[in-house]
């Protein structure tokens, strides 16, 4: 299959109609270029916010609800395209308010998946950044889920969340993890690229970053964005030398692309020249069996 991951901008959009000549120009794109999958950012979806006009845009609860009331909408054109390209679709997440599990009454950053069949799935991001949590009251979702896809079986780990191995340890059965990403500098797109290639190295699996690029003055929430889409497989037989399948130059807008076969997958797990995946259990930490010595 062919990926496409998204190195993306906001825009401030006038209305309606240039949201959809944005997103159905970018999935003719990557469609056209052969790409099977496309994967957008974390927090792509703030730009709806702008059609509620500057000001509310600025606000940050106000946009919560704004991009929330607009999701609805934005699901189906990504449906729509899904199937119009004959492609599948992780949707620039956003904040939902709508479909919530049960006992949580704040918004939470979500991803939806879309298959070109008419299927969609979601996925909410399990571990929030300070700012999500002290500033912005954003919360935890529903749990981790496993997407079993006409491409093999993908996972998702939004942003923060591909930072935490034992996350990227349950989604160890994925054969592709998406990680839809939004950093403010430098260091925070290291940080997530450093935590993708780790989760790629851990699970023997392929990884793929999106990134929000650029600046949107509009929003205190993704005022200014710093990264790149990467895309990363485990650095061993059947793979580059640095586990880099591809990856876009900073902060340049457009798609990166790469052509993974996931038989590669199958075969490093199996007779990788190691194997990380199975042997998790063995490099688990026993401090019982650590002496600490008292140095002069």
């Amino acid at each position: 299959m062919k990926i496409a991951t998204a190195s993306y901008p906001l825009d401030v959009l006038p209305d309606w109609a240039a949201y959809e000549d944005k997103l159905t120009a970018w999935v003719a794109e990557a469609a056209g270029e052969g790409a099977d999958l496309l994967v957008f950012p974390e927090y792509g979806a703030m730009e709806l916010a702008t059609l509620a006009g500057l000001d509310v845009a600025r606000d940050l609860e106000a946009s919560l609800h704004a991009v929330a009331d607009r999701l609805p909408e934005a699901d189906a054109l990504h449906a729509h395209l899904a199937g119009q390209f004959q492609v599948h679709i992780l949707a620039a997440s956003g904040p939902a308010t709508h479909g919530l599990p049960d006992g949580v009454h704040r918004p939470v950053n979500r991803a939806r998946l879309f298959a070109p069949d008419g299927s969609m799935g979601v996925q909410d991001k399990q571990v929030m950044t300070r700012f999500e949590a002290e500033v912005w009251d954003v919360v935890p979702g529903g749990p981790l889920c496993l997407f079993d896809t006409a491409l093999g079986k993908i996972g998702v780990l939004i942003c923060y969340d591909s930072e935490f191995p034992l996350l990227g340890r349950a989604l160890s059965e994925a054969d592709i993890l998406l990680v839809p990403s939004v950093t403010e500098a430098l260091a925070g797109y290291s940080r997530v690229r450093i935590g993708a290639q780790a989760r790629a190295l851990e699970n023997q699996c392929v990884t793929v970053m999106s990134s929000v690029v650029g600046a949107a003055d509009w929003s205190e929430a993704v005022d200014v964005s710093v990264g790149a889409g990467g895309i990363f497989g485990p650095p061993d037989r059947g793979f580059p030398d640095t586990g880099i399948l591809a990856l876009g130059e900073l902060n340049v807008p457009g798609w990166v692309y790469a052509d993974v076969d996931l038989a590669q997958v199958a075969d490093v797990r199996r007779d990788g020249g190691v194997l990380n995946r199975r042997d998790w259990a063995l490099g688990a930490p026993r401090a019982e069996r650590v002496t600490v010595t008292q140095l002069p």
